[in-house]
């Protein structure tokens, strides 16, 4: 019998509307832009859901197509002629790829173009217009998506990573091919339904290992533990993204059962809607955080920068805690700044070097001002490492261009100058460049709950800090203009519209 043919398709970006600046195709390029066979070498023993891709069919002896994988780091709306640019060449790859039985996608679910806010309901649409109805389409997705209709419709089934940070990127994969394979043999036919709420989970109550998260999670599992449910996904939603389709929502796939699909994902956001309260968490201002981690005994502490957290787009360059830092006459603490400028001026100034820069605050006024200082140039690094255990976001490669470690001429201060932003999603960013973290009182990592699959292994003293900013924590301080209304906790609302 002649093997089933399944594609694989991918386009991935988290996309910041708070940002002023666009997301270009050149972004997709200098991270993942691959096509045919180049995916299966990048990507086959990666740990992301297109590694899963790979394995799932090769589990059940199906020939895996690649097709096209484009992803970016988060920033903002990609540019028009960017994403026309990017849909016309994967589906141009589709055509030239001749005759397939099923395919896989990966859709981030929390993109946004200029010309298509649902931008990931839109591909995913022009993919099924396509291949015409009978073909069968299994898509993961990132739990920080905003779901939409069109990504439903367009769709068979869509299965969220259960995990944040997200450390079963490659699971799930396996998990979408496993459930499509089970498709073409004629086994299951997959029904699926969605309920999106009238509410938004705040960004630092997303770890899904700890309550209250853990407790909905474990309480969603029992409840969808029944013989015809294939896969129940719980999507957290992506607050930074000013769209209708912005909040929190479920989704369950069944076996033939739509109606099945429909009441347990309608129970599941019920639960989900009671516990929306225990969704608020404390904020803590930058310099009652850093005042918290110089009282703690356990060191190092790491301060989670939410209002410049890179995995959110946010530009990377932030000083607020810097300079707080720097205030409160901090000792023995690192900050990562991203600052080609300060870079360039560094390399300049060479070895031992001691040059007076202006560093960060450059993208914008939102994240601090430039933080001016002489330093000492400790090391020069071009910029480049790996991860080999998996972390979040499934990132193996990492470049954050020329780098320059320098520390403050009192040496309290060590700040890592980066040349690209690079989120913190891995303690290789410090160990690669001779940097132990261990030796530090305080580390600020930019990022919320992603930081935290790295760190744990030095520490398990985490300060969340809501830093003012374009992916600040407390997401009733940002002026949205699209978001549906009324919503949860924007508007005090008692039931679901």
């Amino acid at each position: 019998m002649k093997s089933k043919r399944v594609g694989i398709v991918g386009l991935l970006q988290e996309s910041n509307t708070f940002i002023k600046n666009k997301t270009t195709i050149e972004h997709f390029k200098e991270d993942l832009y691959l096509v045919g066979e180049e995916i299966r070498e990048r990507m086959a023993n990666a740990p992301h859901e297109v590694g899963g891709f790979f394995k799932g069919l090769a589990d059940s002896k199906i020939e895996a197509v690649p097709i096209f994988l484009a992803r970016a780091i988060p920033y903002g709306v990609i540019e028009a002629a960017s994403f026309d640019s990017l849909v016309t060449f994967m589906l141009t790859e589709l055509q030239r790829a001749g005759p397939l039985d099923g395919i896989l996608t990966a859709p981030h679910g929390a993109t946004v173009a200029e010309n298509q806010p649902d931008a990931d309901g839109y591909w995913l649409g022009e993919v099924r217009k396509l291949i015409g109805p009978e073909i069968p389409i299994v898509a993961t997705i990132d739990p920080h998506a905003n779901l939409s209709n069109d990504m439903v419709e367009a769709t068979n089934a869509i299965i969220a990573y259960s995990t944040n940070p997200h450390l079963d990127q490659r699971d799930t994969g396996r998990q979408a091919a496993n459930l499509l394979a089970k498709t073409l043999r004629g086994e299951i036919r997959p029904a699926q339904a969605a309920a999106l709420l009238s509410m938004a989970i705040n960004i630092q109550s997303q770890e899904t290992s700890k309550s209250p998260l853990s407790d909905y999670y474990q309480v969603a599992k029992a409840r969808a533990n029944q013989p015809k449910v294939l896969s129940h996904s719980i999507v957290l939603g992506f607050p930074y993204s000013d769209v209708p389709e912005m909040g929190s929502s479920v989704l369950v796939v069944t076996d033939d059962d739509q109606p099945l699909a429909e009441k347990t994902a309608l129970e599941l956001s019920n639960r989900l809607w009671e516990q929306r309260h225990t969704f608020e968490p404390d904020f803590v201002n930058a310099s009652k955080a850093v005042a918290m981690a110089l009282q703690t005994d356990s060191f190092p502490v790491v301060l989670l920068d939410m209002g410049d957290n890179v995995g959110g787009g946010s530009p990377a360059d932030g000083t607020i805690l810097l300079a707080e830092l720097h205030k409160q006459n901090a000792t023995r603490s690192l900050v990562c700044i991203y600052d080609p400028e300060a870079v360039s001026q560094a390399y300049q100034a060479g070895l031992d070097g001691r040059p007076e820069l202006s560093i960060g605050g450059k993208s914008d006024s939102l994240h601090g001002d430039p933080f001016c200082i002489c330093v000492q140039v400790l090391s020069l690094h071009a910029g480049t490492f790996s991860e080999t255990e998996a972390r979040h976001g499934g990132f193996t490669d990492y470049d954050q261009g020329p780098t320059a470690i320098v520390e403050t001429i009192d040496g309290r201060i060590t700040i890592m100058l980066t040349s690209k932003r690079v989120p913190p999603f891995s303690l290789k960013q410090l160990t690669s460049f001779g940097l132990n973290p261990e030796e530090f009182k305080i580390i600020v990592a930019k990022g919320v709950i992603a930081p935290l699959a790295a760190y744990r292994s030095i520490t398990g003293s985490f300060i969340h800090v809501d830093t003012p900013g374009v992916t600040r924590a407390d997401m009733t301080q940002l002026n949205y203009s699209h978001r549906r209304k009324p919503m949860f906790p924007f508007e005090n609302i008692n039931q679901m519209s």
